[in-house]
């Protein structure tokens, strides 16, 4: 039969330090501590999931009420799109993608002009799928059923990594002041060890 591993025997020793007599009242505190710890990190697992399922739902209004009030619509650029792109911020159009200007209608066939994304050295003309909102301006795409589900997903995990990384962090002060307390006692009981040798 394999014995537990050093540092899973450890971590017992440190959770559950038992009747052991070398163990000192601040272990029993650390144990303490590492327990609340522990079961902090297991009850803010429904409080996260619970979240989760409130921005879920949430999000998913949001894509209704969008699909609601946007719909496709096809742009016509007016000019040749730029064979090269130049981003300054690294972000914002893919790198074979630019904005061109465009022309589109929207459903009371009133006409509209603006800035769409293209294919880089595409030549004017180029029919380009849009989205626009009730007044027939552009719009970003509605929000989908899995992007929905994943901000659900990241929501309630986002929350349980900051609870369980609070806790954490209040179990790591709680170390270290248990160790400074530590390494004081011991400071003194050697001072009073070499002063009690000197007789």
């Amino acid at each position: 039969m394999r014995r537990p591993s050093g540092r899973i025997a450890r971590f017992r020793r440190r959770l559950h330090p038992g009747r052991n007599p070398l163990a000192r009242t601040g272990d029993r505190f650390e144990s303490l501590l590492l327990l609340l710890v522990i079961a902090g990190a297991l009850l803010a697992v429904p409080f996260a999931a619970a979240f989760g399922s409130e921005t879920y739902a949430a999000q998913t209004t949001r894509a209704e009420q969008e699909r609601t009030t946007r719909h496709p619509a096809t742009a016509v650029s007016l000019a040749a799109a730029p064979s090269q792109t130049y981003s300054t911020d690294g972000a914002g159009a893919p790198a074979d993608q630019t904005t061109v200007q465009a022309a589109w209608f929207d459903t009371r066939g009133a006409r509209h002009t603006g800035d769409v994304l293209a294919d880089a050295g595409s030549p004017a003309g180029t029919r380009v799928s849009v989205w626009l909102d009730q007044r027939g301006e552009l719009t970003a795409e509605p929000l989908s059923p899995s992007t929905s589900a994943a901000d659900g997903v990241f929501a309630a995990i986002l929350l349980w990594v900051a609870i369980t990384g609070s806790l954490a962090g209040l179990y790591g002060a709680g170390r270290f002041v248990l160790g400074r307390l530590h390494s004081a006692a011991w400071d003194r009981a050697w001072a009073e060890t070499r002063h009690d040798t000197r007789f």
